[in-house]
């Protein structure tokens, strides 16, 4: 699988079915800087992207940048439903917002823009230059490095553009042969021909052996689907293992995750060891905080409180929630980015400590009971 769409590209014209905010356009304009990016509202990165886009706008509007959002993938059983989803998620996110968001369910974007040029994972930003030429394709964390760059014209010619556009040509193949790799697991797992989804499992674990949500999949498939809690032990355990080994944040969260989350039922699975296995993650975790920012020392502080939960020392967790709290108050992100975290915080700490809780303007209720 080969790319024939990247840096110094024609960018495709701009076709959607309906613009759902600010005014409509179907080609760029000539001397301005365009951002595009492709979100989708099942992605969990998306909502903070899209919040973090709209302050690109306010920033860069003055010198000539335009910054667009579009839903191109969006599933849902008809066009009106996937319209109605996209709309409800960008009042939520954005509710004041200008910033031109359209939406397409043609699948003509998607098919022009992000499949062109090996893009399968969203939010994905494109930058079309004053030429009208692709002078950026990636991740939309990296817009407020490359940006300014090209504003100022430093970034087509740079090695940093070429190596960047090289990498993301590798990263878009690996991308193309690992869906096609999942879509022979999601088929077998539909009808449960568990033989050849594990099977294809063992086969991705071997040659992508990087992907963590693959991990995740496997052993998710082992405990909650099939219910084989022997088999999923062994794979959890190797995760947790691989996790430790690798030293790396996203590994250890995702470990920590499947051993302790709620996300389906683990009392077939020992509970001691399972114990002794958070502990271990747990302590991995807070030994990166100083190499974290406020909001990953957040995230992973939500994931360490579950273990303390979980084995008894809830003062411990609760201490690590507030701790958290504090984390992201003091973070600079756009409004509705800070309010979904501090949200998602307080929900557990009024779990944990089975009352109303507040911080600031927010107050949460804890959960009902369970008879």
């Amino acid at each position: 699988m080969t790319s024939g769409f990247g840096i110094g590209s024609p960018a495709p014209s701009i076709k959607v079915k309906a613009w759902l905010r600010g005014d409509g356009i179907s080609n760029f304009q000539l001397g301005k800087i365009n951002v595009l990016e492709f979100f989708s509202t099942t992605c969990i990165g998306c909502g903070p992207a899209l919040a973090r886009l709209a302050q690109l706008q306010e920033k860069y509007s003055d010198i000539g940048v335009e910054v667009i959002a579009i839903a191109a993938n969006e599933k849902a059983a008809t066009a009106d439903k996937a319209r109605a989803q996209v709309d409800a998620w960008v009042t939520e996110w954005l509710p004041n917002t200008n910033m031109r968001i359209g939406f397409d369910f043609s699948a003509e974007m998607d098919k022009h823009w992000m499949k062109a040029s090996l893009s399968f994972r969203v939010p994905r930003a494109f930058i079309v230059d004053r030429d009208g030429s692709i002078a950026f394709i990636g991740k939309t964390s990296l817009l407020d490095e490359v940006l300014p760059k090209v504003i100022d014209g430093s970034w087509l010619a740079s090695a940093e553009a070429k190596n960047a556009e090289k990498a993301r040509i590798a990263e878009g193949e690996s991308d193309g042969s690992y869906n096609a790799l999942r879509d022979r697991i999601r088929a077998a797992t539909e009808i449960e021909d568990w033989k050849t989804a594990l099977a294809a499992f063992e086969e991705g674990i071997n040659l992508f052996p990087d992907r963590i949500s693959l991990r995740q999949w496997h052993v998710v498939t082992l405990i909650g689907r099939m219910r084989d809690m022997e088999a999923g032990w062994i794979a959890l355990a190797q995760f947790a293992r691989d996790a430790i080994e690798r030293n790396s944040e996203g590994w250890l969260l995702a470990a920590m995750q499947e051993v302790l989350g709620p996300h389906y039922d683990h009392s077939g699975l020992p509970l001691a060891e399972r114990l002794s296995m958070g502990k271990e993650l747990s302590e991995r975790i807070l030994k990166l905080y100083p190499q974290q920012d406020a909001l990953s020392r957040a995230v992973s502080s939500r994931l360490v409180a579950l273990y303390y939960h979980e084995s008894g020392d809830n003062g411990r967790a609760v201490d690590l929630l507030e701790q958290a709290l504090k984390f992201v108050d003091g973070e600079s992100l756009p409004e509705v980015e800070k309010e979904f975290w501090l949200l998602r915080l307080l929900h557990t700490l009024a779990e944990y400590k089975g009352e109303q809780v507040c911080y600031g303007k927010y107050c949460v209720l804890p959960p009902p009971k369970q008879p």
